[in-house]
């Protein structure tokens, strides 16, 4: 008897655990997680508008197979290695990181080294909506930027309404924005527009592809 239900316990311990961790395999299989092996190339253009000024535009391709990266902006062009030579173009592989992450956060969610955790309900910053939220923390040792947060509010859907960035884990200065503007590209969403609450902020793609 006590067998059995040792037994019963594992299982429910299990079957609540993968319930818990699928939460964020949700939110990632929403936005085409699925078809993530099917693509070849990628290309994409990083925009960032403050008050009607575009401060930043940055042209990517990037071959997730091989890992080559290309740059193009108006005044340089950068190839390189992603997996191999990240070390010797770390300027260009930060912007990359940077960019590609805004593009396909949904995926980072399992792809990444992380603490989570999951809040039923909760009120998105910039609509004031009710929404569940999941909080990610990065840790201190990790990429570019260690010990970064970021609250993500969805809807039932799984599709990321609106996110709120804490650098380096400090809430003095949280970063809200929206996802919006979704376009399906091979059976992968992408929000393309990225905005503050009063619009003088707005991070925007143009020009994406998936082959």
């Amino acid at each position: 008897m006590k067998k059995v239900i040792l037994l019963l316990l594992i299982l429910i311990t299990s079957c609540t655990k993968k319930e818990e961790q699928s939460v964020v395999q949700k939110i990632a299989e929403a936005n085409g997680f699925e078809n993530w092996n099917d693509v070849e190339e990628i290309r994409y253009t990083f925009n960032v508008k403050v008050n009607d000024s575009l401060r930043t535009s940055r042209a990517w391709t990037w071959n997730p197979k091989t890992h080559e990266v290309n740059l193009n902006t108006a005044n340089n062009t950068v190839t390189y290695n992603h997996e191999t030579e990240a070390a010797a173009n770390e300027k260009t592989d930060q912007q990359f990181i940077n960019d590609q992450y805004w593009l396909l956060f949904p995926f980072h969610l399992v792809w990444d080294d992380m603490e989570w955790e999951h809040t039923k309900e909760a009120t998105a910053p910039i609509s004031g909506e009710q929404m569940q939220r999941v909080t990610v923390k990065y840790p201190g040792e990790a990429g570019y930027t260690p010990g970064d947060m970021y609250e993500i509010y969805f809807g039932e859907d799984n599709m990321i309404r609106e996110w709120v960035y804490l650098s380096g884990g400090s809430r003095e200065n949280p970063f809200a924005t929206t996802w919006e503007n979704y376009e399906e590209h091979k059976g992968i969403p992408i929000a393309k527009t990225h905005r503050n609450k009063d619009g003088s902020f707005e991070l925007f793609f143009t020009d994406v592809s998936v082959e």
